[in-house]
């Protein structure tokens, strides 16, 4: 396991121990990011406007196109650890 993918995991395990729950645009940054890191680009058709959520989320994984996933998760890493820096 490469160095990127042990931090990466580390962040995962770190995500569920933060002291505060981030706000709503952050949880959905750290969506977004943790979808690109383990799945890639967003091939999934849009959800309907009815479902707020499932459109929110699909917006957040999509704004990050094009990110590889190694670059995705040094983002995912430096934005749990800024989280739990406080």
């Amino acid at each position: 396991m490469s160095d990127l993918n042990a931090l990466f995991d580390a962040a995962q395990a770190n995500s569920k121990l933060l002291t505060e729950r981030p706000d709503n645009p952050t949880l959905l940054k750290i969506y977004g990011l943790f979808k690109q890191a383990t799945q890639g680009d967003n091939t999934a058709k849009r959800p309907s406007f009815s479902d707020f959520v499932a459109r929110a989320k699909w917006d957040a994984w999509s704004s990050h196109k094009g990110v590889s996933a190694d670059e995705a998760k040094r983002k995912y890493i430096e934005l749990i650890d800024s989280l739990r820096a406080g």
